[in-house]
């Protein structure tokens, strides 16, 4: 299995970035999909969750109604549309994946991660 996250970069407070994750090796439509940051010297949270469908989607408070995040099954992708940006949104995201349809914002309850993509918000 292969989570790969893409479109991370350097953007101004209040610009936009889509970050991209690519997964191959899994049936992608059997999984719920989730997005993680780590900023420097924090522990990794939780920032969205969406279903295997995509009809149902999670946000942490910090990002709701900034972060959006969406999933194209037939192209195996899932994104992060991210607007609004603030310097604290800094950090590098992860893409993951679960099985189970429960606690979708712990991190333990995903099986497979990618390699994370750095977002750098510059004030």
């Amino acid at each position: 299995v292969q989570l790969q996250a893409s479109g991370g970069g350097l953007v101004q407070a209040g610009g936009s970035l889509r970050l991209s994750c690519a997964a191959s090796g899994l049936t992608f439509s059997r999984y719920l999909m989730g997005w993680f940051r780590q900023a420097p010297g924090k522990e990794r949270e939780f920032v969205a969750d969406i279903s295997r469908s995509g009809g149902i989607t999670y946000y942490a408070n910090s990002v709701k109604g900034r972060f959006r995040i969406s999933r194209e099954n037939a192209k195996n992708t899932v994104y992060l549309q991210m607007n609004s940006l603030k310097p604290e949104d800094t950090a590098v995201y992860y893409c993951a994946a679960r099985s189970a349809s429960y606690y979708g914002d712990y991190a333990g309850s995903y099986s497979y991660w990618g390699q994370g993509t750095l977002v750098t918000v510059s004030s």
